[in-house]
């Protein structure tokens, strides 16, 4: 399956590409509910769960279904045109009708569902299916039926709190491949027209008419033209994800995923982790890592090891920069720096996914 972006009647001046601060806030907080499958993420992840309060991180927890795999709408930008602050696309997000931003919130909540066919309007059949899907869903229907301006307050209150203290230094950080992605991409539209701007975002298909195939877990079709611009927002913390959001009345927005331009490793780093990877413990302690963040005393009881021995192995991993940490509780949990270990070899991260 796969939705289909329609560019045979799409000029380059109706295409938009910036940075969106909301948009990667949203993406990073995915990160923070998800972090297995963000493990480009995991540097900054390790630096949350140090430095915030749990408190702080459960009220992220609350809000994730927003920003999880149907994102809401109203997350990534909402116009065209230059890039705006986060308190600007907040501002925007507060202007939406009531009604419009109820009905985005209950969309993103549901998910997207042929067999079950659109968010009913009937709040009980809603409701219903919010606690089929799970509870957490199902209380934050709750509290949008109930007083869905008042949610939006909420919402928008832990938008700007995250922001200013989760995401304010992280995105100084990563501005720099942000931007990078957007003056080479902007570079590309002027030159070589539409298509050439969606290079590596998804499949762009000549035979027919031009279009952009990006493979998803529905399929949809959307057209760009200009009544319907679309915007491309590069990120970070969206990776490996491309997210496509095509809602009447809005441009069309892809935010994608843009490499970071981390500085080379000196040859002495290579071989001190190649050094601590020649271990056959290690190496199976990465490939226990890879998939699933494991405690110390889990990993123990999966290597047939004591605690003890596994400690010392990740403390040998963790000095190298190979494994981060994130903490839950009482428990920290170990995940390979996936990123590092390709940076070694592609050969190298392949053998630890079999």
């Amino acid at each position: 399956m796969a939705v289909i972006l329609m560019i045979e009647a799409a000029r380059p001046e109706w295409i938009t590409i910036r940075p969106s601060p909301l948009a990667e806030l949203c993406a990073a907080l995915h990160a923070l509910d998800e972090p297995e499958h963000h493990p480009e993420s995991g540097t900054w992840l390790s630096a949350v769960h140090k430095e915030f309060t749990d408190d702080l991180l459960t009220r992220a927890t609350v809000w994730a279904p927003l920003w999880g795999a149907f994102r809401a709408r109203y997350l990534l930008p909402l116009t065209t045109g230059p890039e705006r602050s986060l308190d600007a696309e907040l501002a925007e997000v507060a202007r939406l009708p009531v009604d419009a931003f109820a009905a985005l919130t209950l969309e993103a909540l549901i998910g997207k569902n042929r067999a079950a066919g659109e968010p009913s309007q009937d709040s009980t059949e809603v409701l219903r299916r919010l606690r089929l899907i799970s509870l957490r869903r199902y209380d934050l229907g709750l509290r949008l039926i109930g007083e869905p301006a008042r949610f939006r307050d909420e919402l928008l209150e832990v938008l700007a709190a995250f922001g200013s203290t989760l995401f304010d230094k992280e995105w100084r950080r990563v501005r720099a491949d942000v931007e990078a992605d957007t003056q080479t991409r902007q570079r590309q539209l002027h030159l070589h027209g539409v298509a050439a701007a969606f290079d590596g975002i998804g499949t762009v298909s000549g035979d027919g008419p031009p279009r952009v195939i990006v493979e998803k877990l529905y399929h949809a079709t959307a057209r760009l033209d200009e009544r319907t611009p679309g915007v491309l927002v590069p990120s970070v913390h969206g990776a490996p994800h491309v997210v496509v959001k095509h809602a009447p009345g809005f441009p069309v927005v892809v935010q994608y995923p843009v490499l970071q331009t981390s500085a080379p490793v000196s040859v002495e780093e290579a071989q001190r982790r190649l050094a601590v990877l020649a271990d056959p413990t290690r190496l199976r302690i990465c490939q226990n890592i890879l998939r699933h963040p494991a405690a110390t005393a889990e990993l123990a009881a999966r290597l047939g090891m004591t605690s003890p021995q596994v400690s010392r192995h990740l403390r040998r991993l963790r000095e190298a920069g190979l494994v981060s940490t994130h903490r839950h509780g009482a428990a920290v949990y170990y995940r390979l720096n996936v990123e590092a270990i390709g940076r070694l070899g592609p050969d190298l991260l392949a053998g630890l996914h079999h």
